[in-house]
């Protein structure tokens, strides 16, 4: 359960401090969205401004169709004249890229942004299947390399991004991650596979989580 009240943030940032201590320089909220409401509560927002002062980087991860509009509203944040964000983590993928825009603008204002999964929970690696695959599979084989390889380097090749993440989980998956950084190419130079944001995150919305 999400819970993103002042007094939360106040007892979790306790908590990460002693867990982490002075290797502690990011704080994040989670899954920020207009409906959490997190980007108008005074309160929460002057407590990371005190953080920020403190010296840590104060990160937002949003998500959803809403993404960039979150992002947007987030960028006008003003507490006594201060936004206390400076990082954004978001979702872009070949298969949704709506949040494109948006992070393009964050950068330009001197965030940093990072990408989470760029590999669409699965659907673009070499155990998914669906007919968004056929122009991946093809270049895949040509190139002699890997779907999620050229899905994560679709990611890397964006001009606004800092940080994609990969979510390997073994060995062999992060090796087949790592062959991204040899593909990366002009931002466009990708196969049009994107679906509308609201039919991919029904879809998303509709895994088995485990």
């Amino acid at each position: 359960m999400k819970d993103l009240s002042v007094d939360t943030l106040r007892r979790q940032i306790v908590e990460s401090q002693a867990l982490i201590g002075p290797r502690l320089q990011l704080y994040q909220i989670h899954s920020a969205t207009v409906e959490s409401k997190v980007l108008e509560n005074a309160d929460v927002l002057r407590e990371l401004l005190r953080l920020q002062a403190s010296g840590l980087l104060v990160r937002l991860t949003v998500t959803g169709p809403n993404q960039a509009d979150v992002i947007r509203r987030a960028l006008r944040v003003s507490i006594d004249g201060v936004n206390p964000f400076r990082v954004v983590q978001a979702t872009w993928k070949l298969l949704e890229r709506s949040a494109g825009a948006a992070l393009a603008e964050a950068k330009a204002r001197g965030w940093g942004v990072i990408v989470r999964e760029a590999l669409a929970n699965g659907r673009l690696t070499e155990r998914a299947d669906g007919a968004h695959l056929a122009a991946l599979s093809r270049e895949a084989a040509a190139r002699r390399t890997t779907i999620d390889a050229l899905g994560l380097a679709a990611a890397l090749s964006q001009p606004w991004v800092d940080i994609v993440l990969s979510g390997a989980v073994t060995v062999a998956q992060l090796e087949s991650n790592l062959n991204a950084i040899t593909l990366v190419r002009e931002p466009t130079d990708w196969p049009d596979i994107a679906e509308l944001p609201t039919a991919y995150w029904a879809q998303r919305s509709a895994f088995a989580w485990q």
